[in-house]
Protein backbone atom coordinates (compact mmCIF):
# COMPACT_ATOMS: atom_id res chain seq x y z
CA UNK A 1 0.00 0.00 0.00
CA UNK A 2 1.19 3.50 -0.78
CA UNK A 3 2.16 4.91 2.61
CA UNK A 4 1.67 8.44 1.32
CA UNK A 5 -2.07 7.79 1.07
CA UNK A 6 -4.23 7.74 4.18
CA UNK A 7 -5.91 4.40 4.75
CA UNK A 8 -9.23 6.19 5.35
CA UNK A 9 -9.86 9.86 4.69
CA UNK A 10 -13.22 11.50 5.44
CA UNK A 11 -13.59 15.08 4.23
CA UNK A 12 -16.50 17.42 5.06
CA UNK A 13 -19.01 14.54 5.09
CA UNK A 14 -22.68 15.53 5.17
CA UNK A 15 -25.42 12.93 5.56
CA UNK A 16 -28.96 14.32 5.81
CA UNK A 17 -32.32 12.57 6.21
CA UNK A 18 -35.45 13.81 4.49
CA UNK A 19 -38.44 13.39 6.81
CA UNK A 20 -42.04 14.69 6.81
CA UNK A 21 -41.04 17.13 9.57
CA UNK A 22 -38.02 18.49 7.73
CA UNK A 23 -34.39 17.75 6.90
CA UNK A 24 -32.40 16.08 9.70
CA UNK A 25 -28.74 17.14 9.48
CA UNK A 26 -27.42 13.99 11.15
CA UNK A 27 -23.82 14.44 9.95
CA UNK A 28 -22.88 17.95 8.90
CA UNK A 29 -19.24 18.44 7.98
CA UNK A 30 -17.21 15.64 9.58
CA UNK A 31 -13.53 15.25 8.60
CA UNK A 32 -10.76 12.96 9.86
CA UNK A 33 -8.00 10.62 8.67
CA UNK A 34 -7.01 7.14 9.82
CA UNK A 35 -4.03 4.89 9.16
CA UNK A 36 -3.03 1.33 10.04
CA UNK A 37 -2.31 0.81 13.73
CA UNK A 38 -4.12 3.99 14.77
CA UNK A 39 -7.19 4.33 16.98
CA UNK A 40 -9.62 7.21 16.56
CA UNK A 41 -12.17 7.85 19.28
CA UNK A 42 -15.43 9.52 18.21
CA UNK A 43 -17.15 10.88 21.31
CA UNK A 44 -20.44 12.63 22.00
CA UNK A 45 -23.96 12.31 23.38
CA UNK A 46 -26.62 10.13 21.80
CA UNK A 47 -27.91 11.65 18.58
CA UNK A 48 -24.76 13.64 17.77
CA UNK A 49 -24.07 11.70 14.55
CA UNK A 50 -21.41 9.21 15.65
CA UNK A 51 -23.19 6.05 14.50
CA UNK A 52 -24.51 7.65 11.31
CA UNK A 53 -20.93 8.58 10.40
CA UNK A 54 -19.91 4.93 10.82
CA UNK A 55 -22.95 3.62 8.92
CA UNK A 56 -22.21 6.04 6.07
CA UNK A 57 -18.62 4.78 5.84
CA UNK A 58 -19.96 1.21 5.68
CA UNK A 59 -22.55 2.15 3.04
CA UNK A 60 -25.38 0.93 5.27
CA UNK A 61 -27.54 4.08 5.37
CA UNK A 62 -30.75 3.50 3.36
CA UNK A 63 -31.12 6.13 0.62
CA UNK A 64 -33.77 7.46 0.70
CA UNK A 65 -34.46 8.75 3.32
CA UNK A 66 -30.71 9.31 3.71
CA UNK A 67 -28.93 11.61 1.27
CA UNK A 68 -25.26 12.53 1.00
CA UNK A 69 -25.27 16.33 0.64
CA UNK A 70 -21.53 16.68 0.31
CA UNK A 71 -18.10 15.45 1.27
CA UNK A 72 -15.92 12.50 0.42
CA UNK A 73 -14.87 9.15 1.89
CA UNK A 74 -11.67 7.69 0.47
CA UNK A 75 -10.42 4.18 1.27
CA UNK A 76 -6.86 3.77 -0.01
CA UNK A 77 -7.61 6.63 -2.38
CA UNK A 78 -10.86 5.09 -3.74
CA UNK A 79 -14.19 6.85 -3.18
CA UNK A 80 -16.63 4.75 -1.17
CA UNK A 81 -19.50 7.13 -1.95
CA UNK A 82 -19.05 6.64 -5.71
CA UNK A 83 -18.52 2.88 -5.45
CA UNK A 84 -21.19 0.51 -6.86
CA UNK A 85 -23.03 -1.64 -4.32
CA UNK A 86 -21.44 -4.84 -5.63
CA UNK A 87 -17.98 -3.41 -4.90
CA UNK A 88 -19.06 -2.21 -1.44
CA UNK A 89 -20.16 -5.75 -0.60
CA UNK A 90 -16.60 -6.93 -1.26
CA UNK A 91 -15.31 -4.34 1.24
CA UNK A 92 -17.86 -4.77 4.05
CA UNK A 93 -16.68 -7.39 6.51
CA UNK A 94 -13.48 -7.82 4.53
CA UNK A 95 -11.50 -4.55 4.44
CA UNK A 96 -13.80 -2.68 6.86
CA UNK A 97 -15.70 -4.51 9.58
CA UNK A 98 -18.07 -3.19 12.22
CA UNK A 99 -18.99 -4.27 15.74
CA UNK A 100 -22.56 -3.10 16.20
CA UNK A 101 -23.93 -1.59 19.39
CA UNK A 102 -26.46 -4.32 20.23
CA UNK A 103 -25.09 -7.79 19.46
CA UNK A 104 -28.37 -9.56 20.24
CA UNK A 105 -30.25 -7.67 17.53
CA UNK A 106 -27.27 -7.82 15.15
CA UNK A 107 -26.90 -11.62 15.31
CA UNK A 108 -29.42 -13.73 13.42
CA UNK A 109 -31.45 -15.68 16.02
CA UNK A 110 -32.08 -18.69 13.74
CA UNK A 111 -28.46 -19.47 12.85
CA UNK A 112 -25.82 -20.98 15.09
CA UNK A 113 -23.07 -18.63 16.26
CA UNK A 114 -20.29 -20.61 14.55
CA UNK A 115 -22.03 -20.38 11.19
CA UNK A 116 -22.46 -16.63 11.53
CA UNK A 117 -18.84 -16.05 12.56
CA UNK A 118 -17.59 -18.07 9.57
CA UNK A 119 -20.00 -16.66 6.99
CA UNK A 120 -17.65 -13.87 5.93
CA UNK A 121 -14.93 -16.41 5.22
CA UNK A 122 -17.13 -18.31 2.75
CA UNK A 123 -18.20 -15.07 1.04
CA UNK A 124 -14.90 -13.17 0.90
CA UNK A 125 -12.20 -15.82 1.22
CA UNK A 126 -13.77 -18.80 -0.58
CA UNK A 127 -13.67 -21.13 2.44
CA UNK A 128 -15.74 -24.29 2.34
CA UNK A 129 -18.29 -24.79 5.14
CA UNK A 130 -16.13 -27.13 7.22
CA UNK A 131 -13.08 -24.89 6.83
CA UNK A 132 -15.11 -21.82 7.79
CA UNK A 133 -16.49 -23.55 10.90
CA UNK A 134 -13.02 -24.67 11.97
CA UNK A 135 -11.70 -21.14 11.58
CA UNK A 136 -14.76 -19.75 13.40
CA UNK A 137 -13.97 -21.99 16.37
CA UNK A 138 -10.37 -20.71 16.37
CA UNK A 139 -11.66 -17.12 16.36
CA UNK A 140 -14.06 -17.80 19.21
CA UNK A 141 -11.17 -19.25 21.20
CA UNK A 142 -9.06 -16.17 20.44
CA UNK A 143 -11.72 -13.83 21.84
CA UNK A 144 -11.99 -15.86 25.02
CA UNK A 145 -15.09 -18.02 24.51
CA UNK A 146 -14.68 -21.16 26.68
CA UNK A 147 -15.40 -24.55 25.08
CA UNK A 148 -15.47 -22.82 21.69
CA UNK A 149 -16.09 -25.99 19.65
CA UNK A 150 -19.20 -26.72 21.70
CA UNK A 151 -20.42 -23.12 22.01
CA UNK A 152 -20.11 -22.59 18.24
CA UNK A 153 -23.18 -24.83 17.92
CA UNK A 154 -25.24 -22.59 20.23
CA UNK A 155 -27.68 -19.90 19.15
CA UNK A 156 -27.21 -16.21 20.11
CA UNK A 157 -29.87 -16.33 22.85
CA UNK A 158 -27.82 -19.01 24.61
CA UNK A 159 -24.88 -16.62 25.01
CA UNK A 160 -24.57 -14.03 27.78
CA UNK A 161 -24.23 -10.36 26.86
CA UNK A 162 -20.45 -10.39 27.18
CA UNK A 163 -20.12 -13.58 25.14
CA UNK A 164 -22.35 -12.18 22.38
CA UNK A 165 -20.13 -9.11 22.20
CA UNK A 166 -17.06 -11.36 21.94
CA UNK A 167 -18.77 -13.35 19.17
CA UNK A 168 -19.42 -10.08 17.30
CA UNK A 169 -15.73 -9.19 17.61
CA UNK A 170 -14.76 -12.64 16.30
CA UNK A 171 -17.11 -12.16 13.34
CA UNK A 172 -15.67 -8.72 12.59
CA UNK A 173 -12.10 -10.05 12.72
CA UNK A 174 -12.71 -13.16 10.62
CA UNK A 175 -11.34 -11.68 7.39
CA UNK A 176 -8.51 -9.68 9.01
CA UNK A 177 -9.95 -6.24 8.17
CA UNK A 178 -7.73 -3.20 7.89
CA UNK A 179 -10.33 -1.08 9.73
CA UNK A 180 -12.48 -2.12 12.67
CA UNK A 181 -15.38 0.17 13.61
CA UNK A 182 -16.64 -0.42 17.16
CA UNK A 183 -19.98 1.27 17.84
CA UNK A 184 -20.44 1.53 21.63
CA UNK A 185 -18.98 -1.98 22.13
CA UNK A 186 -19.17 -1.77 25.93
CA UNK A 187 -22.65 -0.29 26.40
CA UNK A 188 -24.86 -2.24 28.85
CA UNK A 189 -21.96 -4.47 29.95
CA UNK A 190 -20.80 -4.47 33.56
CA UNK A 191 -17.51 -2.75 34.30
CA UNK A 192 -15.48 -5.97 34.53
CA UNK A 193 -16.61 -7.12 31.08
CA UNK A 194 -16.10 -3.60 29.68
CA UNK A 195 -12.46 -3.71 30.70
CA UNK A 196 -12.03 -7.19 29.19
CA UNK A 197 -13.59 -6.14 25.87
CA UNK A 198 -11.36 -3.04 25.60
CA UNK A 199 -8.28 -5.04 26.53
CA UNK A 200 -9.21 -7.65 23.94
CA UNK A 201 -9.54 -5.03 21.19
CA UNK A 202 -6.16 -3.53 22.09
CA UNK A 203 -4.44 -6.91 22.01
CA UNK A 204 -6.01 -7.71 18.64
CA UNK A 205 -4.82 -4.38 17.25
CA UNK A 206 -1.27 -5.03 18.48
CA UNK A 207 -1.32 -8.43 16.79
CA UNK A 208 -2.89 -7.41 13.46
CA UNK A 209 -1.93 -3.69 13.19
CA UNK A 210 -5.53 -2.88 12.26
CA UNK A 211 -6.97 0.62 12.55
CA UNK A 212 -9.85 1.14 14.98
CA UNK A 213 -12.64 3.70 15.11
CA UNK A 214 -14.06 3.60 18.64
CA UNK A 215 -17.49 5.22 18.96
CA UNK A 216 -18.61 6.05 22.49
CA UNK A 217 -20.49 8.58 24.62
CA UNK A 218 -17.82 8.43 27.33
CA UNK A 219 -14.45 10.15 27.04
CA UNK A 220 -13.15 7.83 29.74
CA UNK A 221 -13.57 4.77 27.51
CA UNK A 222 -11.05 6.09 24.99
CA UNK A 223 -8.67 7.70 27.51
CA UNK A 224 -6.07 4.93 27.37
CA UNK A 225 -6.94 3.52 23.95
CA UNK A 226 -7.25 6.28 21.34
CA UNK A 227 -4.43 8.07 19.54
CA UNK A 228 -6.73 10.89 18.47
CA UNK A 229 -10.21 11.98 19.55
CA UNK A 230 -13.02 13.63 17.57
CA UNK A 231 -15.67 15.26 19.77
CA UNK A 232 -19.05 15.67 18.05
CA UNK A 233 -22.11 17.71 18.94
CA UNK A 234 -25.35 18.07 16.96
CA UNK A 235 -23.90 16.38 13.88
CA UNK A 236 -20.75 18.52 13.74
CA UNK A 237 -17.20 18.14 15.05
CA UNK A 238 -16.48 20.62 17.85
CA UNK A 239 -12.96 19.51 18.82
CA UNK A 240 -10.31 17.28 17.25
CA UNK A 241 -6.84 16.45 18.47
CA UNK A 242 -4.51 13.89 19.98
CA UNK A 243 -5.58 12.20 23.21
CA UNK A 244 -3.05 14.23 25.21
CA UNK A 245 -4.30 17.47 23.62
CA UNK A 246 -7.93 16.68 24.41
CA UNK A 247 -7.26 15.65 28.03
CA UNK A 248 -4.51 18.14 28.93
CA UNK A 249 -5.47 21.14 26.82
CA UNK A 250 -9.23 20.90 26.07
CA UNK A 251 -10.43 23.95 24.17
CA UNK A 252 -14.20 23.58 23.76
CA UNK A 253 -16.84 24.00 26.51
CA UNK A 254 -18.65 20.87 25.35
CA UNK A 255 -15.48 18.82 25.84
CA UNK A 256 -15.20 20.37 29.30
CA UNK A 257 -18.75 19.25 30.04
CA UNK A 258 -18.00 15.67 28.97
CA UNK A 259 -14.92 15.63 31.19
CA UNK A 260 -16.77 16.96 34.22
CA UNK A 261 -19.50 14.35 33.80
CA UNK A 262 -17.00 11.48 34.22
CA UNK A 263 -17.24 10.02 37.74
CA UNK A 264 -14.03 10.77 39.62
CA UNK A 265 -12.32 7.89 41.35
CA UNK A 266 -11.26 10.05 44.30
CA UNK A 267 -14.46 12.06 44.68
CA UNK A 268 -16.34 12.27 47.98
CA UNK A 269 -19.19 9.76 48.04
CA UNK A 270 -21.71 12.58 48.63
CA UNK A 271 -20.41 14.72 45.78
CA UNK A 272 -22.98 14.86 42.94
CA UNK A 273 -21.98 14.34 39.31
CA UNK A 274 -21.74 17.44 37.15
CA UNK A 275 -24.09 16.97 34.19
CA UNK A 276 -24.31 19.11 31.06
CA UNK A 277 -27.46 21.14 31.62
CA UNK A 278 -30.30 21.06 29.08
CA UNK A 279 -30.90 18.75 26.14
CA UNK A 280 -29.28 18.40 22.69
CA UNK A 281 -31.03 20.48 20.02
CA UNK A 282 -33.29 19.15 17.30
CA UNK A 283 -31.22 18.35 14.21
CA UNK A 284 -34.14 19.65 12.13
CA UNK A 285 -34.22 23.07 13.81
CA UNK A 286 -30.72 23.95 15.00
CA UNK A 287 -30.00 27.24 16.81
CA UNK A 288 -28.98 30.13 14.60
CA UNK A 289 -25.51 30.49 16.07
CA UNK A 290 -23.43 27.90 17.89
CA UNK A 291 -25.48 24.73 18.37
CA UNK A 292 -24.11 24.35 21.90
CA UNK A 293 -24.79 27.94 22.98
CA UNK A 294 -28.20 27.25 24.65
CA UNK A 295 -26.45 24.80 27.03
CA UNK A 296 -23.10 26.54 27.33
CA UNK A 297 -22.56 28.36 30.64
CA UNK A 298 -19.94 30.57 28.97
CA UNK A 299 -21.96 31.63 25.89
CA UNK A 300 -21.85 35.28 24.87
CA UNK A 301 -24.03 37.29 22.51
CA UNK A 302 -21.87 36.42 19.51
CA UNK A 303 -22.47 32.71 20.13
CA UNK A 304 -26.22 33.16 19.61
CA UNK A 305 -25.90 34.76 16.18
CA UNK A 306 -22.70 33.46 14.53
CA UNK A 307 -21.87 29.83 13.71
CA UNK A 308 -18.28 28.88 14.63
CA UNK A 309 -16.20 26.66 12.35
CA UNK A 310 -13.62 24.04 13.27
CA UNK A 311 -10.32 25.94 13.15
CA UNK A 312 -6.85 24.58 13.85
CA UNK A 313 -5.63 26.30 17.01
CA UNK A 314 -2.29 24.54 17.17
CA UNK A 315 -0.63 21.67 15.35
CA UNK A 316 -3.26 18.91 14.82
CA UNK A 317 -5.57 20.45 17.47
CA UNK A 318 -8.75 22.12 16.23
CA UNK A 319 -11.76 23.64 18.00
CA UNK A 320 -15.10 25.15 16.95
CA UNK A 321 -15.32 27.86 19.60
CA UNK A 322 -14.79 31.60 19.15
CA UNK A 323 -12.82 31.83 22.38
CA UNK A 324 -10.45 28.86 22.16
CA UNK A 325 -7.44 31.20 21.90
CA UNK A 326 -8.55 33.42 24.82
CA UNK A 327 -6.30 32.58 27.79
CA UNK A 328 -8.79 34.05 30.29
CA UNK A 329 -11.63 32.00 28.80
CA UNK A 330 -9.56 28.81 29.00
CA UNK A 331 -9.30 29.26 32.78
CA UNK A 332 -12.83 27.76 32.86
CA UNK A 333 -11.37 24.42 31.71
CA UNK A 334 -11.67 21.46 34.12
CA UNK A 335 -7.86 21.48 34.30
CA UNK A 336 -8.29 24.49 36.58
CA UNK A 337 -10.92 22.94 38.86
CA UNK A 338 -9.31 23.19 42.29
CA UNK A 339 -10.91 19.98 43.54
CA UNK A 340 -10.12 17.89 40.46
CA UNK A 341 -7.51 15.44 41.76
CA UNK A 342 -7.44 13.49 38.51
CA UNK A 343 -6.14 16.34 36.39
CA UNK A 344 -3.95 17.65 39.19
CA UNK A 345 -2.15 14.32 39.36
CA UNK A 346 -0.59 14.88 35.93
CA UNK A 347 -0.85 11.19 35.02
CA UNK A 348 -0.77 10.23 31.37
CA UNK A 349 -4.23 8.88 30.35
CA UNK A 350 -2.62 7.06 27.49
CA UNK A 351 -0.46 4.92 29.75
CA UNK A 352 -1.94 3.74 33.01
CA UNK A 353 -4.60 6.06 34.37
CA UNK A 354 -7.63 4.92 32.37
CA UNK A 355 -9.47 4.16 35.61
CA UNK A 356 -8.87 7.69 36.86
CA UNK A 357 -10.67 9.03 33.85
CA UNK A 358 -13.53 6.60 34.25
CA UNK A 359 -12.40 4.09 31.64
CA UNK A 360 -14.93 1.58 32.89
CA UNK A 361 -17.58 4.08 33.96
CA UNK A 362 -19.69 4.08 30.82
CA UNK A 363 -21.89 1.24 32.04
CA UNK A 364 -25.62 1.66 31.69
CA UNK A 365 -26.96 1.72 35.28
CA UNK A 366 -30.09 0.05 34.00
CA UNK A 367 -28.23 -2.92 32.52
CA UNK A 368 -29.27 -6.29 33.90
CA UNK A 369 -27.05 -9.19 34.79
CA UNK A 370 -27.45 -10.60 31.29
CA UNK A 371 -24.56 -8.37 30.32
CA UNK A 372 -22.16 -10.37 32.42
CA UNK A 373 -19.86 -12.85 30.82
CA UNK A 374 -20.69 -16.45 31.56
Amino acid sequence: MDTSTDLLKVTDLKMYFNTPDGVVKAVDGVSFTLNLGETLGIVGESGCGKSVTAMTIMGLVPMPPGEVRGGEILLNGRSLLAMPEKDLRKIRGNTIAMIFQDPLSSLNPVYRVGKQVGEGLTIHKGYKKKEALARAIELLEQVGIPNAAERARDYPHQFSGGMRQRAMIAMALACDPDILIADEPTTALDVTIQAQILELMQSIQERTNSAIIMITHDLGVVADMADRILVMYAGRPVEYGTTDQIFYNPLHPYTWGLMRSIPKQFADSDEPLTPIQGNPPSLIDLPEGCAFSPRCPYAQERCNTEKPVLDEIEDTHASACFFSTDSDFLLNSPLHDRDDEVFASGANPGVDSGADFGTDSGVDPGADEGGQDG
